[in-house]
């Protein structure tokens, strides 16, 4: 993969903070013509460096008031495992990330719930439910200091 140039890193940028953007104010913040910078977004999106356009959502004016940090120790740690718990926890909907993770624990999960109640039905009906989890541990996030998806660039 050709590596990324300055102009690319400042299309990335502010696609990051604003993409939906038009290509004419893309183009005139990056100092190029609406063609060639269209072209270059096309070649990020047809390499895989853009991979969607996305809205954010704040959580909160959706009622999701609890953020919790879930890690997940595993019976074994075999590959069937593994891509068991994989693949039932990329069906729920409350889990928003989930981490392969070296050390201790086998996997960080970060989930939403709107109240301490809810959470406490996603545990009971859907994560100790799993087969093969040996252990839950869940850290109850107090306020969200920086939330960023924009990767530096």
């Amino acid at each position: 993969m050709p590596s990324l140039d300055a102009i690319d890193r400042k299309i990335l940028a502010l696609l990051q903070s604003d993409s939906r953007m038009t290509m004419q104010e893309l183009a005139d913040k990056v100092g190029l013509s609406v063609s060639p910078c269209h072209r270059r977004v096309k070649l990020l999106e047809e390499r895989g460096v853009i991979t969607r356009y996305i809205a954010t959502v704040d959580q909160k004016s959706l009622g999701l008031h609890v953020s919790v940090f879930i890690s997940i120790k595993l019976a074994r740690q075999k590959e069937e495992d593994l891509n068991r718990f994989a693949k039932a926890i990329s069906k729920w909907d409350e889990v928003l990330e989930c981490y392969l993770m070296t050390g201790n624990r086998d996997y960080l999960l970060r989930v939403v719930a709107a109240d301490l109640s809810s959470y406490e039905a996603f545990l009971k009906t859907k994560l100790t439910r799993l087969d093969g989890i040996a252990s839950i541990e869940s850290s109850f996030a107090l306020s969200q200091v920086k939330y960023s998806i924009a990767l530096p660039v």
